[in-house]
């Protein structure tokens, strides 16, 4: 059978601790044994979860393009893909036998006869795949979340500031820009008085001379919406409605920036009730039927109702006790049980899983620690220089502050990729109950485990006559759809070769 070899790093920076060329060799070795011709050997930077993939698209081009069938070998799943969007052009490709799959390090091949089991690997595999990046995703909210409690802004900075490098602080900060701060003042002053429209201020700012930083045109009306309702140049940053005082300097005090709202808005509106309190299926559930959501109210200071809003129109879906659907959900978790022998096997695989991302992560680690010791070396040299009065005043400021701020970007990258790890051997575990015991450990969570439960599991919730509809994501869908069915008695290895 004729194989191209798919190697793949998400980055070029990667190289040096996930070598292609490395790849490659080991998938070489591979199709010899399996008595694979390799026709194309496809070397791919490109992230997977990133762009449109085009490397990767154009080798699904080049197969399609074969006659007959053709084996796609790549070191891991986590080297095709990291989430499921792909899963459906290779299924499709495997079902018309213009592909088979294998994945060297899982040592599992996916083609048209693949069994049930295998095609369950796979999706666990994806999932774990998509796990380590998910996290560091999540990592980097975090982070944000954790600097906007702390009054820092880690984005770019709005029209009348200047990101900055605070050299005593080492650390990234926002200045005031002297040349347009007093012009924001004095548009919201004008604009407090209630007696100029936004269009009226765009044209005296552009008579006043206000432009943009980088290109220096105009700011346009739009903009000057956004301008007259950010509250950062009161003292606090908005962030997903949300906001947060910075301790940078104010251009206007929070009464001007209040007095400007009150001319903007003309009321007050009167905040959510029950906006902080912790509902189990708070903006998770829509009618079936005009798919308005469900909001949650307390009666008699501890009854959970779930009461449509009707924003869509008067509709048959009606209000409802919370633990009437908690029950229907509680029984759909009980759906998720593989066999003990299925079980078994799957453990001895996402061990494999875990020691294969052990080995990514490793040599992540070792690239990001090996930049930053190059990183502190040339600091140390700068300040040897200055010391020595080989480098300027001048030059020695412009050199460190940038090497400071790549610094730190190394060190949330490393905390990023430790906290990744740590949620990864999370997900991992995870899986394994909700493989076993979904519905015991669904009933002993607390609500925002119930939460992420829910989120991981299941998708679409909505409520049609009392009812509990939903879709469940992959590959619990399987999990349910399979677990009666002979396959799931068929030898995990039964399309495979002799494990490696």
């Amino acid at each position: 059978m004729k194989a191209v070899i798919l190697a793949r790093v998400s980055t070029a920076e990667q190289e040096e601790g996930h070598s292609v060329d490395a790849q490659v060799d080991r998938l070489r070795e591979y199709c010899q044994r399996r008595n694979l011709d390799v026709v194309q050997v496809f070397r791919i930077v490109e992230s997977s979860t990133k762009g449109k993939r085009k490397e990767f698209h154009a080798m699904l081009d080049f197969v399609k393009a074969q006659p007959g069938t053709v084996a796609v070998v790549a070191d891991a799943v986590d080297r095709v893909q990291r989430g499921f969007k792909e899963s459906i052009l290779l299924q499709e490709l495997v079902d018309k036998e213009k592909i088979e799959i294998h994945f060297n390090r899982e040592n599992m091949v996916i083609g048209r006869n693949a069994s049930s089991s295998d095609i369950i690997r796979w999706d666990f595999c994806v999932v774990m795949s998509k796990s380590y990046v998910t996290s560091l995703s999540e990592n980097v909210k975090r982070s944000y979340q954790h600097k906007l409690k702390n009054g820092e802004w880690a984005c770019k900075a709005p029209l009348g500031y200047w990101n900055d490098y605070d050299s005593v602080k080492d650390k990234r900060t926002v200045i005031q820009d002297k040349e347009r701060a007093f012009m924001i003042r004095h548009l919201f002053e004008e604009y407090a008085t209630g007696t100029i429209s936004v269009g009226e201020l765009t044209r005296r700012a552009k008579q006043w001379g206000l432009t943009n930083n980088k290109t220096h045109s105009p700011i346009s009306k739009s903009q000057m919406h956004y301008l007259i309702q950010n509250p950062f140049y009161s003292g606090f940053m908005k962030v997903n409605g949300q906001q947060y005082p910075h301790y940078y300097e104010r251009i206007i005090t929070p009464e001007l920036f209040q007095r400007c709202e009150e001319v903007r808005l003309g009321h007050h509106k009167k905040p959510f009730k029950y906006g902080g309190k912790g509902f189990l299926f708070r903006g998770l559930l829509h009618c079936a039927d005009c798919g308005c959501a469900f909001s949650s109210e307390i009666k008699k200071g501890k009854y959970i109702y779930l009461r449509p809003t009707r924003s869509q129109g008067d509709c048959q879906c009606v209000t409802m006790r919370e633990e009437v659907v908690l029950e229907q959900l509680a029984e759909a978790f009980k759906t998720l049980r593989l066999p003990h022998d299925l079980l078994a096997k799957l453990r001895g695989h996402l061990k494999s899983g875990v020691e294969h991302e052990k080995d990514a992560h490793n040599a992540v680690i070792l690239h990001i620690r090996k930049e930053h010791d190059l990183v502190k070396k040339k600091l140390d040299n700068a300040l040897e220089l200055r010391l020595d009065e080989s480098i300027t005043k001048e030059e020695y400021d412009e050199i460190v502050p940038k090497l400071r701020v790549r610094l730190h970007q190394l060190n949330n990258q490393l905390q990023g990729h430790m906290k990744a790890d740590e949620t990864f051997s999370n997900t991992v575990t995870s899986l394994l109950d909700l493989a076993s015991q979904a519905y015991d450990h669904f009933l002993s969570s607390e609500i925002e485990e119930k939460r992420h439960l829910m989120g991981f599991v299941f998708s679409n919730l909505k409520i049609k006559a009392n009812k509990l509809e939903y879709s469940m994501r992959k590959p619990f869908d399987k999990v349910v759809k399979m677990q009666n069915r002979p396959e799931w008695l068929r030898d995990l290895d039964s399309n495979q070769g002799p494990s490696d």
